[in-house]
């Protein structure tokens, strides 16, 4: 299993998720703290890290589910159409379906960013929490909800990359890793986001085209025909170039704009 390290597809595909769940994660630790932060000071930072820990878990276990039903090649059932052919199968359905989450969810996000910056924020400072456990409930309800996209993300990123079971053993990895660089730095993470909220929008955009990979590489595996054409994988390839020459340019304009920072003037 552990070969897949040898291949230079594995710590690209491990490098990126990783990058990708720390800057998507930034949203839990903002509402984990807000919520960590209606406790007595001395149980904030346990509820932090629990919270973060759970967080871990919950999507290790999450991963597992979702990474069974993806392995559900058989088609079970086949829409056949004048115009459109496909078959409809657990891996390609789930994939499908995951795709369709990560475009609605990416593009909402987006909107709720430039429109409504701090909505959700404000209404998680008006719940009032009265002790650890009810804090940590509503952390583990926070954290399932953004475990989702965390989760089609890896699905996305890692799908293709070796075995099933390799590609299961990075993204527990990826998800490992970044929860434990939020715990020993999520001030620091959520102080650089704050400061460069491009960067979120940027991983939002990386989302887009993550589900549209996972539309095509569903019809591809279901076999899909619109008017006779078939429909043809994505190279991951073309999102790895496309996200690390984003993320090149996002570096560049930030140096750029600290370069031409002026100076206080004494």
């Amino acid at each position: 299993m552990f070969e897949i390290f040898a291949t230079a597809d594995a710590w690209v595909a491990l490098l990126t998720l990783t990058f990708l769940e720390i800057v998507l994660g930034v949203d839990n630790i903002v509402f984990i703290s807000l919520i960590a932060n209606k406790l007595p000071e001395d149980q904030q930072k346990k509820a932090t890290n629990w919270g973060l820990i759970l967080a871990m878990v919950q999507r290790i276990i999450l991963l597992f589910l979702v990474s069974m039903l993806v392995a559900l090649q058989e088609p079970f059932t086949v829409i056949d159409l004048s115009w459109f052919h496909f078959k409809v199968s657990g891996q390609a359905l789930i994939l499908m379906l995951g795709g369709l989450f990560l475009l609605y969810k990416s593009t909402s996000e987006i909107h709720e960013k430039l429109d409504q910056p701090g909505e959700k924020e404000k209404t998680a400072k008006n719940k009032t929490i009265s002790s650890l456990g009810k804090a940590l409930v509503q952390i583990m309800l926070i954290d399932f909800i953004f475990s989702i996209d965390s989760i089609l993300t890896a699905i996305g990123m890692t799908n293709g990359v070796g075995t099933p079971d390799q590609a299961l053993l990075l993204m527990i990895i990826a998800v490992v890793i970044s929860i434990i660089i939020m715990m020993s730095f999520a001030n620091a993470i959520r102080n650089f986001i704050s400061e460069h909220p491009s960067m979120q929008l940027l991983a939002l955009s990386f989302l887009i085209l993550i589900g549209f990979m996972l539309i095509t590489e569903s019809a591809h595996l279901a076999e899909a025909e619109v008017f006779g054409k078939t429909i043809g994988a994505i190279p991951k390839g073309y999102l790895y170039f496309a996200i690390a020459f984003s993320l090149l340019v996002e570096f560049l304009k930030m140096r750029l704009k600290k370069r031409k920072k002026p100076k206080n003037v004494e």
